[in-house]
């Protein structure tokens, strides 16, 4: 095998679905006139993200073979020493991330078809997830901080296109904008993280950047004591907060359901939310010379994976707990981060973008199933109309909470085995929050899982939930409606899909019946849910215990949770043994046995958690009063500010003093000059005499 990749195939890579997206968006929506139909649209953009997928496997095989590529493809402009370049540094970590994207986009795009059918935007829905595909294909790929943050931005850009796609809706539009703005300041630290390692540098590279990490350590903030490679981490991870929406630059994730499902499989689960995961491992070198940056990522880390699963439990929208499920795996990743276990987050990272992409598909189905009704109060029973979504539904739960000899399990639980054995500070409350979030992610799963596929059917009857009744619970519950679960949130009820038509009546009319999607819908399903089961089996050994990120994630010398794993570890089959015996199996075991006593034998209970914590459902409800904090405190805060500077500044600076004020004071001067043109020739000669004194007085004073 050669040792040098070609570039023009990697150039390809990225290429090949931009070509696709700007025919889908050029040439077949009306900026050119429709040029082209639906059938040209989906086929350009499904074949450019295949020839990415193709060229992605080959590139892996190679890299695994010993090949690699790290060089610059064409130089955009040298400002002095430094030089800005696009560029491509292909290794085991990169080639492993273009392999999750093109897959999992595929599969999008495939499902797409079904799932937008009756979308008057299905050709501009096309380009945009086309164009996302470029753009993060763009950042795993680079070999400098240039074009990762071109990737970064232009990633943020084309989300905030897809989470707005319905633009009628104010719903969307809020939800777009709020996922713009917690990014910017998520971006700013990123930026600022850059221009520090740049000013210390000289290089915008990564190679160069990484060679002087020793120097940079010695280092600190101009003009202050702050050790500079800590506060440099600590800012590119502020970037890694917003994309990935760590607590407290979560609360866009959510609102972002807005968007059509296969968006939310794309973005929010596999691809732009574990941008930052990936950022943080390619800079490995840099943090692992800064304990305290880590401790910091650890701790933020815990905080989301726990409290962000509690808010899962409350939902009712079947997309929003899928939401808050991947806001917790995302702090699990982080929580590995910190730890100093970077490719056991990369692990989890890739088994984690396959089943929580078959989930949020399998939601979409479900979805259909229910003519876009998204609440699951009105549904249950599902199973036997739709068995192909809920096998493969299942599959994705059972992988998700950590089920041995599923691809999760062996993720997850080697994310608390490398926690367990951390001496980062703040490891031990990190312990708690991974483990305690076993339970909750247990339990909220198989509360969906039931509350959809088994039990009692509840669609197609009159007292059902829609957008346009929000059922008070207490009284569902005194007319003897069990299937009401007392925990769930009144804020996100039933947020439903609007269809092309602007049609606004949603689920199925009373005697209808649902019915299993259309294979473009149900393969994808299919194809996500075998490497949910397999990959992880089949990939710890290399990922995790073997050469696989030899060069490419360093771990230093002082930091021992991944030897400790290495040590521990005897083998895939051996491990997933062993882990029916550990804590996490027992907890996630009790988690699906209460989310089963609760919703399947004993629905009581929840009511009557409801009645005696309302205090904590109040405060899940209103998701920790982040929102309200935000616009009382930022929105608030800016919009004070802007009412001042627009009245102090715009209306009395501005408008009052230097633009009315200059003119009434002309106008002043106008009415006292008008006085002496009179027409007297008298007048006019005591004007001249009285200027000539004047001019005179002033070049030649008498008290001189």
């Amino acid at each position: 095998m050669a040792e040098q990749l070609s570039s023009s195939l990697l150039l390809a890579v990225p290429l090949a679905p931009l070509a696709g997206s700007a025919i889908a968006g050029l040439l077949g929506t009306k900026f050119l006139g429709n040029v082209v139909g639906r059938k040209v649209s989906h086929t350009a953009t499904i074949l450019g993200v295949l020839i990415a997928l193709i060229i992605s496997v080959q590139t892996l095989m190679a890299v695994l073979d010993g090949a690699s590529f790290n060089q610059d493809i064409y130089t955009w402009m040298q400002v002095g020493t430094v030089k800005l370049a696009v560029g491509f540094q292909i290794d085991t970590l990169s080639a492993m991330m273009m392999c999750v994207v093109t897959s999992v986009s595929l599969m999008v795009h495939i499902y797409t078809i079904g799932y937008m059918a009756e979308d008057e935007g299905y050709n501009r829905f096309f380009s945009y997830i086309s164009l996302f595909t470029f753009s993060m294909l763009m950042l795993v790929m680079s070999n400098n901080f240039l074009q990762l943050f071109f990737g970064w931005e232009a990633v943020g850009l084309v989300s905030y296109l897809l989470i707005g796609f319905w633009y009628t809706r104010p719903t969307a539009i809020f939800a777009n904008m709020k996922a713009f703005l917690v990014n910017r300041v998520g971006d700013f630290g990123f930026i600022l993280g850059i221009g520090l390692l740049l000013a210390a540098t000289g290089t915008m590279h990564y190679g160069e950047t990484f060679a002087q990490a020793d120097k940079l350590a010695g280092m600190t903030v101009p003009g202050l004591s702050w050790p500079l490679l800590t506060a440099a981490c600590i800012c590119l991870f502020i970037g890694a907060m917003g994309k990935s929406a760590q607590f407290p630059l979560h609360v866009w994730l959510p609102d972002s359901m807005e968007g059509p499902t296969p968006i939310s499989a794309l973005i929010h689960a596999a691809t732009m939310v574990t941008a930052g995961i990936f950022m943080v491992s390619r800079m490995s070198p840099l943090f692992e010379l800064s304990d305290g940056a880590l401790s910091f990522i650890i701790v933020i880390g815990s905080i989301t994976a726990l409290f962000m699963g509690f808010l899962g439990i409350i939902q009712n929208d079947i997309k929003r707990v899928v939401a808050y499920s991947t806001l917790s795996q995302l702090g699990y990743m982080t929580v590995a981060l910190g730890a100093s276990a970077y490719s056991v987050a990369v692990f989890h990272l890739m088994t984690h973008a396959f089943f929580k992409a078959l989930l949020f598909l399998g939601a979409g189905s479900v979805i259909i199933g229910m003519h876009h009704d998204q609440d699951m109060r009105n549904m249950g029973g599902l199973r036997k109309y739709m068995p192909i979504t809920w096998i493969t539904s299942l599959l994705g739960s059972l992988a998700l909470i950590g089920t041995p000899f599923f691809s999760g399990f062996y993720s997850k639980d080697s994310i608390i085995e490398a926690v367990h054995a951390s001496n980062i500070p703040g490891a031990g409350f990190a312990n708690f929050a991974v483990l305690a979030g076993v339970f909750v992610t247990a339990f909220y799963s198989f509360r969906m899982y039931f509350l959809v596929f088994h039990g009692e059917e509840r669609f197609g009857k009159a007292h059902a939930h829609d957008s346009h009744a929000h059922d008070d619970h207490k009284q569902a519950v005194a007319h003897g409606h069990e299937h009401d679960d007392p925990l769930a949130t009144h804020e996100s009820d039933a947020h439903h899909e609007e269809d092309s038509h602007g049609d606004h009546h949603h689920g199925l009319a009373p005697g209808q019946k649902p019915h299993e999607s259309p294979w473009v819908v149900t393969l994808p399903l299919i194809l996500l849910a075998i490497p949910s089961v397999i990959i992880g089996y089949l990939a710890i050994g290399p990922m995790l215990h073997g050469d696989f990120f030899k060069d490419v994630i360093f771990v230093g010398e002082n930091h021992t949770a991944m030897r400790t794993l290495s040590e521990e570890f005897h083998g895939a089959a051996a491990m997933a043994i062993h882990g029916l015996q550990t804590a996490p199996f027992w907890l996630a075991l009790a988690g699906v046995a209460f989310a089963y006593y609760c919703y399947m034998v004993n629905p009581r209970v929840p009511a009557w958690f409801y009645a005696k914590f309302k205090f904590l459902h109040t405060l899940l409800d209103n998701k920790y009063y982040m929102d309200k904090f935000n616009q009382a405190v930022f929105a608030g805060g800016a919009r004070a500010v802007g009412t001042g500077l627009w009245k102090g500044g715009d209306r009395a600076l501005i408008d009052g003093l230097l633009v009315n004020g200059s003119a009434k004071m002309i106008g002043w001067f106008s009415t006292i000059t008008r006085t002496f043109q009179t027409g007297y020739i008298y007048h006019y000669a005591f004007v001249m005499i009285v200027g000539i004194m004047a001019t005179l007085l002033y070049f030649f004073p008498f008290w001189r």
